[in-house]
């Protein structure tokens, strides 16, 4: 089996943010790999990766990245490949805002996208959806749990309707 997402971190500490979307692609049954490779720290390893990562099979890249959060513009800027950039709070964050503009604010030409601040698994549901678009069973799965989304929301109205108060109508 091989990978058809990568999901890149900036180090482990980004492990319990971004092991949701993980745990997502794991769910909807496609196959990934999960790195930790440093923009800072080791950006030869990321230019390798990026330039290479099509040629590998991989469709999609999910990159993750706290404080400055370089990695996941440095990684669209050398990759055809859509990128989905999740900011994340780390320990050395001005509340994840340093993170979230980082990966936002990227040039024309080098898109990002980018979601919510330790949004991992909205990063996966989003690559999901990039690679349903040519596989229609991962389509039909995709719509199934959007259904199961709604359908969540439908039982908690009911739940709702079952709480008392004077004042309720």
């Amino acid at each position: 089996m091989e990978p058809k997402v990568s999901i890149i971190m900036g180090s482990t500490s980004d492990l319990k943010i971004m092991e949701k979307a993980a745990e997502f692609l794991d769910q909807m049954e496609i196959p990934f790999e999960i790195n930790a490779l440093s923009a800072h720290r080791v950006p030869e390893m990321v230019m390798d990766f990026a330039k290479n990562a099509h040629k590998r099979g991989i469709k999609t890249i999910i990159a993750g990245a706290g404080g400055a959060a370089h990695l996941p513009g440095i990684i669209a800027a050398l990759t055809p490949l859509p990128v989905i950039g999740v900011p994340i709070k780390s320990s050395n964050s001005m509340d994840g805002w340093d993170s979230v503009l980082s990966i936002l604010q990227m040039p024309a030409g080098i898109p990002v996208a980018t979601v919510a601040l330790d949004g991992a698994k909205n990063a996966a549901i989003l690559a999901v959806q990039i690679l349903a678009q040519s596989d229609p069973q991962l389509f039909d799965r995709l719509v199934t749990f959007k259904k199961d989304l709604a359908s969540k929301i439908a039982k908690a109205n009911e739940e709702l309707k079952e709480i008392k108060y004077a004042y309720k109508v």
